[in-house]
Protein backbone atom coordinates (compact mmCIF):
# COMPACT_ATOMS: atom_id res chain seq x y z
CA UNK A 1 0.00 0.00 0.00
CA UNK A 2 1.36 3.33 -1.07
CA UNK A 3 1.64 6.18 1.68
CA UNK A 4 -1.12 8.17 -0.10
CA UNK A 5 -3.55 5.04 -0.37
CA UNK A 6 -2.24 4.24 3.52
CA UNK A 7 -2.91 7.57 4.97
CA UNK A 8 -6.56 7.86 3.43
CA UNK A 9 -7.14 4.53 4.52
CA UNK A 10 -6.14 5.65 7.93
CA UNK A 11 -8.11 8.94 7.85
CA UNK A 12 -11.22 6.76 7.06
CA UNK A 13 -10.67 4.31 9.92
CA UNK A 14 -10.11 6.98 12.43
CA UNK A 15 -13.12 9.56 11.23
CA UNK A 16 -14.41 8.57 8.40
CA UNK A 17 -12.58 11.43 5.88
CA UNK A 18 -8.97 12.60 4.77
CA UNK A 19 -7.45 15.08 2.99
CA UNK A 20 -4.32 14.27 1.67
CA UNK A 21 -1.76 16.56 -0.47
CA UNK A 22 -0.02 15.36 -3.37
CA UNK A 23 -1.82 12.33 -3.83
CA UNK A 24 -0.61 11.68 -7.91
CA UNK A 25 2.23 13.27 -9.40
CA UNK A 26 2.42 16.61 -10.45
CA UNK A 27 2.60 15.82 -14.32
CA UNK A 28 -0.46 13.53 -14.21
CA UNK A 29 -2.19 16.48 -12.33
CA UNK A 30 -1.06 19.02 -14.94
CA UNK A 31 -2.30 16.20 -18.05
CA UNK A 32 -5.65 16.15 -16.04
CA UNK A 33 -5.70 19.40 -15.80
CA UNK A 34 -5.06 20.02 -19.67
CA UNK A 35 -7.75 17.37 -20.44
CA UNK A 36 -10.43 19.11 -18.57
CA UNK A 37 -9.33 22.50 -20.39
CA UNK A 38 -9.75 20.65 -23.28
CA UNK A 39 -13.00 19.32 -22.58
CA UNK A 40 -14.32 22.73 -21.88
CA UNK A 41 -12.97 24.44 -25.51
CA UNK A 42 -14.64 22.25 -27.22
CA UNK A 43 -17.98 22.54 -25.67
CA UNK A 44 -18.41 19.02 -23.54
CA UNK A 45 -18.94 20.33 -20.09
CA UNK A 46 -22.29 20.51 -19.62
CA UNK A 47 -24.11 22.55 -16.87
CA UNK A 48 -24.45 20.17 -13.92
CA UNK A 49 -27.59 18.43 -12.70
CA UNK A 50 -29.10 17.91 -9.34
CA UNK A 51 -31.96 16.70 -8.03
CA UNK A 52 -33.98 20.27 -6.78
CA UNK A 53 -34.89 22.22 -9.88
CA UNK A 54 -33.61 25.31 -8.34
CA UNK A 55 -30.49 26.36 -10.50
CA UNK A 56 -28.74 27.60 -7.54
CA UNK A 57 -28.12 24.54 -6.00
CA UNK A 58 -24.49 24.27 -7.85
CA UNK A 59 -23.21 26.20 -10.20
CA UNK A 60 -20.50 23.66 -12.13
CA UNK A 61 -20.04 22.02 -15.38
CA UNK A 62 -19.01 18.70 -15.93
CA UNK A 63 -18.08 16.39 -18.30
CA UNK A 64 -18.06 12.35 -17.02
CA UNK A 65 -15.28 10.08 -16.61
CA UNK A 66 -15.30 7.18 -19.03
CA UNK A 67 -14.60 3.68 -18.15
CA UNK A 68 -12.21 3.76 -21.04
CA UNK A 69 -9.16 6.11 -20.24
CA UNK A 70 -9.21 8.68 -23.10
CA UNK A 71 -5.42 9.74 -22.20
CA UNK A 72 -2.69 8.64 -20.37
CA UNK A 73 -3.14 10.58 -17.41
CA UNK A 74 -6.59 8.84 -16.98
CA UNK A 75 -4.90 5.65 -17.33
CA UNK A 76 -2.90 6.14 -13.91
CA UNK A 77 -6.18 7.88 -11.99
CA UNK A 78 -8.20 4.66 -12.94
CA UNK A 79 -5.16 2.73 -11.67
CA UNK A 80 -4.51 4.23 -8.63
CA UNK A 81 -8.41 4.50 -7.88
CA UNK A 82 -8.53 0.76 -8.43
CA UNK A 83 -5.66 -0.07 -5.55
CA UNK A 84 -7.57 3.05 -3.49
CA UNK A 85 -10.52 0.38 -3.88
CA UNK A 86 -9.01 -2.62 -3.16
CA UNK A 87 -7.26 -0.75 -0.55
CA UNK A 88 -10.65 0.42 1.31
CA UNK A 89 -12.33 -3.19 1.03
CA UNK A 90 -9.40 -5.03 2.44
CA UNK A 91 -8.92 -2.86 5.20
CA UNK A 92 -12.10 -1.21 5.94
CA UNK A 93 -14.77 -3.69 4.61
CA UNK A 94 -16.31 -1.40 2.40
CA UNK A 95 -17.57 -3.10 -0.36
CA UNK A 96 -16.63 -0.97 -3.15
CA UNK A 97 -17.45 -2.07 -6.49
CA UNK A 98 -16.75 0.25 -9.03
CA UNK A 99 -16.31 4.14 -9.32
CA UNK A 100 -18.14 7.01 -11.04
CA UNK A 101 -16.71 10.13 -11.81
CA UNK A 102 -16.39 13.60 -13.56
CA UNK A 103 -14.49 16.36 -14.46
CA UNK A 104 -15.88 19.76 -12.81
CA UNK A 105 -15.71 23.52 -13.30
CA UNK A 106 -16.78 26.06 -11.18
CA UNK A 107 -16.31 29.53 -12.98
CA UNK A 108 -15.54 32.64 -10.70
CA UNK A 109 -18.48 32.89 -8.11
CA UNK A 110 -19.92 29.18 -8.14
CA UNK A 111 -20.45 27.49 -5.65
CA UNK A 112 -22.81 24.30 -4.42
CA UNK A 113 -24.88 24.40 -1.61
CA UNK A 114 -24.53 22.11 1.41
CA UNK A 115 -25.39 18.81 0.81
CA UNK A 116 -24.98 14.88 1.23
CA UNK A 117 -23.55 12.42 -1.89
CA UNK A 118 -26.04 9.55 -0.90
CA UNK A 119 -29.57 10.42 -1.62
CA UNK A 120 -32.73 9.69 0.49
CA UNK A 121 -33.54 6.48 -1.75
CA UNK A 122 -30.30 5.06 -3.31
CA UNK A 123 -27.70 4.62 -0.65
CA UNK A 124 -25.01 2.49 -3.41
CA UNK A 125 -22.64 5.92 -3.17
CA UNK A 126 -20.53 4.83 -0.12
CA UNK A 127 -16.78 7.04 -0.23
CA UNK A 128 -16.66 10.42 -2.16
CA UNK A 129 -13.66 11.39 -3.58
CA UNK A 130 -12.75 14.96 -4.96
CA UNK A 131 -9.14 15.14 -6.54
CA UNK A 132 -7.96 19.30 -7.07
CA UNK A 133 -6.52 19.99 -10.22
CA UNK A 134 -5.93 23.80 -10.06
CA UNK A 135 -2.22 25.25 -10.35
CA UNK A 136 -0.70 28.04 -8.33
CA UNK A 137 -3.90 28.12 -6.11
CA UNK A 138 -3.79 30.89 -3.56
CA UNK A 139 -6.28 30.48 -0.27
CA UNK A 140 -7.30 33.96 -0.12
CA UNK A 141 -8.63 33.04 -3.45
CA UNK A 142 -11.47 30.60 -1.60
CA UNK A 143 -13.05 28.04 -3.15
CA UNK A 144 -12.57 25.74 -0.27
CA UNK A 145 -14.59 21.95 0.13
CA UNK A 146 -16.53 22.88 3.77
CA UNK A 147 -16.85 19.36 5.20
CA UNK A 148 -19.09 19.08 8.04
CA UNK A 149 -17.61 17.27 10.20
CA UNK A 150 -19.29 19.20 13.32
CA UNK A 151 -21.06 21.80 13.46
CA UNK A 152 -18.76 23.79 15.88
CA UNK A 153 -15.78 23.60 13.91
CA UNK A 154 -16.20 22.43 9.96
CA UNK A 155 -13.22 21.69 7.99
CA UNK A 156 -12.24 23.47 4.92
CA UNK A 157 -9.88 22.21 2.02
CA UNK A 158 -8.30 24.56 -0.19
CA UNK A 159 -8.48 23.13 -3.81
CA UNK A 160 -4.89 23.04 -3.91
CA UNK A 161 -3.87 21.27 -6.75
CA UNK A 162 -3.21 17.42 -6.26
CA UNK A 163 -4.80 17.51 -3.52
CA UNK A 164 -7.25 15.01 -2.93
CA UNK A 165 -10.07 14.36 -0.10
CA UNK A 166 -12.27 11.34 0.65
CA UNK A 167 -15.17 10.51 3.05
CA UNK A 168 -18.03 8.71 3.81
CA UNK A 169 -20.73 9.80 1.48
CA UNK A 170 -24.05 8.88 4.24
CA UNK A 171 -21.64 10.62 6.71
CA UNK A 172 -20.83 14.44 6.15
CA UNK A 173 -22.80 17.35 4.55
CA UNK A 174 -20.66 19.57 2.50
CA UNK A 175 -20.37 22.64 0.53
CA UNK A 176 -18.54 24.08 -2.10
CA UNK A 177 -17.27 28.05 -0.97
CA UNK A 178 -17.00 30.46 -3.94
CA UNK A 179 -14.16 31.41 -5.08
CA UNK A 180 -12.25 34.55 -7.12
CA UNK A 181 -10.87 32.77 -10.13
CA UNK A 182 -12.62 29.13 -12.34
CA UNK A 183 -12.02 26.28 -10.14
CA UNK A 184 -11.40 22.25 -11.58
CA UNK A 185 -11.48 19.79 -9.80
CA UNK A 186 -12.29 15.71 -10.41
CA UNK A 187 -15.17 14.29 -8.08
CA UNK A 188 -16.68 11.01 -7.90
CA UNK A 189 -18.35 8.16 -5.70
CA UNK A 190 -17.06 4.42 -5.22
CA UNK A 191 -20.29 2.39 -5.12
CA UNK A 192 -21.75 -0.81 -4.25
CA UNK A 193 -23.38 -3.18 -6.10
CA UNK A 194 -27.38 -2.41 -5.82
CA UNK A 195 -28.38 -4.91 -3.92
CA UNK A 196 -31.51 -7.45 -5.77
CA UNK A 197 -34.94 -7.53 -4.61
CA UNK A 198 -36.27 -10.75 -3.16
Amino acid sequence: MTDVVAAIVGGLAAQGYAAVPDALPRPAIAALRDRAAALASEGALVPAQVRSARREVRGDSIAWLDEAPSTPAETVLLAWLAALRDACNRELLLGLFDFEGHYALYPPGAAYARHRDRFRDDDARVLSCVLYLNDAWRREEGGALRLYVSEDAPLDVFPEGGTLVAFLSDTFEHEVLPATRERIALAGWFRRRALLSP
